[in-house]
């Protein structure tokens, strides 16, 4: 069983930054790939970044070279550097953690990041 929960979300002025976290229960942690999806208003989710158990990342063309995925596998830990930000980056952001033979997926909360002037 894993808990997911999100932190580090606000308000930010375009060209701004934030640093998501993501704190993970359970002591299979290193384990499991670790994700960071969003969902805008009126849009369907999108993956925004993902780093695997063995620390390989991939991020969605709109973030690429302004957010970095990371994890910290002795604090059970997942962030999300979010560096540049547009408005178009508004949106919940939500943690995700999957495995193809562990239990889940599981969810975080979501935390709202709103980018605006």
């Amino acid at each position: 069983q894993v808990q997911l929960v999100e932190s580090g979300g606000g308000l930010v002025q375009p060209g701004g930054s934030l640093r998501l976290s993501c704190a993970a229960s359970g002591s299979m942690f290193s384990k499991y790939d670790m994700g960071w999806f969003r969902r805008a208003a009126g849009k369907s989710r999108e993956l925004v970044a993902a780093i695997t158990s063995g620390g390989k990342t991939n991020y969605a063309d709109s973030v690429k070279g302004r957010f970095t995925i990371s994890r910290d596998n002795a604090k059970n830990m997942v962030y999300l550097q979010m560096n540049s930000l547009k408005p178009e980056d508004t949106a919940v952001y939500y943690c995700n953690s999957r495995h193809a033979v562990l239990p889940g997926p599981y969810w975080g909360q979501g935390t709202q990041v709103t980018v605006s002037s």
